[in-house]
């Protein structure tokens, strides 16, 4: 039975789709759950799409139905905005506006908030109201809230992500299967994992947005997106991924972020990490945040980072702890990105020339004596030292590989060691070269 005299948050929703259909889920379903936990009435008074005829399978009152973002924006009765429309306009547009209109913001929106994420909590911090975005990193997985909250006694030392399940189940499945890039990207996209243009997904876009969230909470600094390291997963082979597994590693699209000597490593690539790590085991469309901080340890967060009910869990459960806050009037609470606005830094990142770590080398070449001495004569004048090879007898694709695991080198000389390798009469193929994390701090 309903409390008499409950305080009523009404809530207006900008964007009907996948996951707006799952938020619209969650207020009908658990309507009287969040009631119990809440002490208040969630209304969803709006919802604005450009589309408000085609049926999501979900019932929903035409009258609640706009397309006009306007009647929600400038409706003074609705007191949270959730934003899922995705991209960078108009959804600037309408969270500036909420803000603006003093209406407090939920977004799931990252590639928004890795561009113009400072402008935006700038914005909500002058006009005192809160926005939350739990759901822009990791779907359902709370991360953002563990960042904020849990572990915010924490200096971070470290975090790691494996942040996209597209490419996930595609190295999963290369991994498993024996299967090639293209062809895993094509089933990929017939199960529904990848969009018909894959490229934010495959070349570590994504990835990258979601990192740059990270560093800001983790770090507390204001991250200029283009200064992050970003190379996406189309140019792994099953080859690679076979030479990995002999080894003892298995390949993944890695974020990561590193804090050393006031200067941080911001990163997204393919990396090699040994079997025995728990990041290894996460596969299929999974995703995964490691972080160290320096009393808690490492800490792993594991769950499904994307998809509708998920990533609907994870908004609601913003806009719960913003109704919270309105119910005990505690708004401004904890800050955007977990640190005071005056506190947020402008730490430098390290260039990718001048990242140190252990390297994954496979060269091709033919098949005749002295070519390894050529190769080795090489990588010792650019200062990489070898810590273990594989030599296949077997040719592929003409050449015959090479495989060689370096100990710790610098980036700038595993790249001019390369071209100069490359260069070679005797190498009849183009090298390859994967970063190791074996050590995370």
């Amino acid at each position: 039975m309903e409390r008499e005299g409950m305080k009523e948050i009404k809530v207006g929703l900008l964007g009907f789709g996948v996951i707006g259909t799952g938020v619209v889920g969650v207020f009908q379903q658990n309507a009287r759950l969040i009631e119990k936990r809440l002490g208040a009435r969630l209304q969803l008074a709006r919802i604005a799409d450009l589309d408000i005829v085609r049926d999501r399978g979900v019932a929903v009152d035409p009258i609640l139905l706009t397309t006009r973002a306007a009647d929600i924006l400038d409706d003074p009765e609705i007191d949270v905005v959730i934003e899922l429309i995705g991209g960078y306009e108009p959804a600037r547009t309408f969270v500036l506006k909420a803000i603006e209109n003093g209406k407090h913001v939920v977004t799931a929106n990252k590639a928004l908030l890795a561009l113009h994420g400072p402008e935006i909590f700038a914005a909500a911090a002058r006009r005192g109201v809160d926005v939350f975005f739990e759901a822009s990193v990791a779907g359902g997985i709370p991360v953002i809230s563990a960042i904020k909250e849990n572990l915010c006694a924490n200096e971070f030392l470290s975090v790691f992500g494996i942040l996209n399940g597209t490419c996930n189940y595609i190295l999963s499945r290369m991994t498993n299967d024996g299967d090639d890039f293209a062809e895993v990207l094509r089933a990929a996209q017939e199960l529904g994992y990848a969009e018909a243009d894959p490229t934010f997904d495959v070349e570590g876009i994504d990835t990258a947005h979601k990192l740059a969230i990270l560093l800001s909470l983790c770090f507390g600094t204001r991250v200029d997106f283009d200064a992050i390291y970003t190379e996406g997963i189309s140019g792994i082979s099953a080859l690679d991924i076979q030479f990995a597994r002999q080894f003892g590693y298995k390949i993944k699209l890695l974020a990561i972020g590193k804090m050393a000597n006031g200067a941080i490593e911001a990163r997204v690539h393919p990396t090699m990490i040994p079997l025995n790590y728990p990041l290894a085991d996460v596969d299929g469309v999974f995703n995964a945040v490691r972080l160290t901080g320096d009393f808690v340890g490492p800490v792993m967060l594991y769950g499904r980072g994307a998809g509708m009910a998920p990533t609907a869990s994870a908004v609601m459960g913003d806009v719960m702890a913003i109704a919270r806050n309105l119910v005990h009037g505690g708004v401004g609470r904890t800050p955007a990105l977990g640190y005071l606005p005056s506190a947020i830094d402008e730490l430098p990142i390290r260039a990718m020339d001048d990242i140190v770590t252990q390297y994954y080398l496979r060269f091709g070449v033919v098949d005749q004596p002295g070519v390894l001495a050529k190769i080795a004569g090489i990588l010792g004048e650019h200062d990489i030292s070898i810590a273990s090879m594989i030599q296949p007898e077997r040719q592929v694709g003409g050449a015959v590989p090479i495989v060689m695991m370096s100990h710790e080198a610098r980036e700038a000389n595993v790249r001019a060691a390369i071209k100069e390798i490359d260069g070679l009469e005797v190498v009849n193929a183009p090298s390859r070269f994967i970063r190791i994390e074996s050590e995370m701090t």
